[in-house]
């Protein structure tokens, strides 16, 4: 499995491409902008996946280029967040002026916490992670030992959840998910750098309360 990482937007959202050249299948999270970046790291690979861990603007506006390119695509968000596909009130895009590409967004896979997603030869657990918003999820892929946590989870802190339908108690509940995996699992957040689970439990005040 590979990976590349690219900090996209005004707010470095991280999006993950991720490309497995047995099958010649790619998945992508979190897209925040469509860019020459993806297209060259999607160039040969069937796109098979665009995984939504939110539906903040900074996460989502690069998907309807991605379906563009590739109409076959199945795009995956939480039941809780498919409103922040059309609404920018909960998006928080608010009155921005939006390029018509960044507008209705349409899910195929919608997620209510608990689906495997099979990928290549691992598959994507589908863990549901209230707080930062209503419908955010992690994927986890054990096999890989890598959890993908959108703005759940950062190196050393956590989300916000001062935006709106987001809850402090409930993204601490959220955490507890998370507890239980693997010291060595590799986090990857949605903004900034990577960690580990292990090193989250130790250094994160958040997670060293629950551990």
């Amino acid at each position: 499995m590979n990976r590349t990482t690219l900090p996209l937007g005004a707010i470095g959202a991280n999006c993950y491409i991720l490309t497995d050249d047995a099958t010649r299948q790619a998945c992508v999270i979190d897209p925040a902008v469509m860019c020459r970046e993806i297209e060259q790291a999607l160039a040969g690979y069937e796109l098979r996946y665009i995984l939504l861990t939110h539906g903040h603007f900074d996460h989502i506006f690069g998907v309807n280029g991605l379906r563009a390119l590739f109409p076959n695509v199945k795009v995956a968000i939480h039941e809780a967040d498919e409103r922040c596909l059309t609404d920018p009130n909960y998006n928080l895009a608010g009155d921005a002026e939006l390029p018509e590409e960044c507008r209705h967004i349409t899910a195929d896979i919608i997620l209510h916490g608990g689906e495997r997603l099979p990928f290549a030869d691992t598959e994507f657990e589908v863990i549901h992670t209230p707080g930062h918003s209503s419908g955010s999820v992690c994927y986890l892929d054990r096999k890989n030992r890598a959890v993908y946590t959108g703005d759940t989870l950062f190196c050393l802190t956590v989300g916000r959840t001062d935006f709106v339908d987001g809850d402090f108690d409930q993204l601490m509940s959220s955490l507890q998910k998370l507890l239980p995996l693997e010291d060595e699992t590799a986090v990857f957040p949605g903004h900034n750098r990577a960690s580990t689970i292990g090193f989250e439990k130790k250094r994160n005040r958040y997670l060293r309360k629950m551990s």
